[in-house]
Order: structure tokens, then sequence, then C-alpha cells
């Protein structure tokens, strides 16, 4: 039996279903499942504010290969966790079998 949606946002984790970096188009990485969503993006936030970073110390140093490549891995575990999250967020709750059964009066 599927856990029915919780309405309490405290108590909604990750679903671990979002992959990212892609070697020979299969995954290399997954997002972990159960991660409380607001741990999961305050940890997507600083990933973003350290490829920030990274992307301003390229666009200005000569030899920047390395930053931009950190900030393009850094980018894409951020967007992973934050479509996990959407996913946790969008997906709808399970029906019980009473609310699925069609109605006689309809």
């Amino acid at each position: 039996m599927t856990k029915p949606i919780s309405s309490d946002p405290s108590e909604l984790k990750t679903v671990g279903f979002t992959p990212f970096l892609y070697l020979s188009d299969q995954p290399l990485f997954h997002v972990c499942r159960d991660v409380p969503i607001a741990e999961a993006l305050a940890q997507a936030s600083d990933l973003l504010f350290l490829a920030k970073s990274l992307t301003i110390d390229a666009a200005y140093a000569q030899d920047s290969d390395r930053h931009a490549w950190a900030a393009h891995y850094l980018t894409s575990m951020s967007k992973a966790v934050i479509d996990d999250v959407v996913k946790v967020l969008t997906r709808r709750p399970v029906q019980s079998r009473k609310e699925a059964a069609p109605s006689k009066n309809a």
C-alpha cells in the first residue's frame, strides 16, 4: 500500500527518482530518497551559490576551464535535487478504492 502524501510540508521527503550526470546514456548518480525537502532545497541553494561563484571566477580568469566544469556539475546536481522535490510537491495523492470507484449517480 502506498503511503498518502502528507499535508504537513515538514514531513515531505525526496522520492529519489531523479538521475543526474549521464555517461553512455545511463545515469551515474541519483538523488537519494527520504531526505526532508527543506534540507534538500537548502543543499541545492548552497550548490547553486558555489556554482555562481565559480562562474564569476570563470568569467574573469583566462585559464578557467576547471571553474566552468565545476559550475556545470554543481548546477546539474542542484537541478536534480530541485526536480526531485518538485516531483514530491506535484504528485497526486493516492485515492482509496472508495474514492476511485465510479459514482452510481453519474
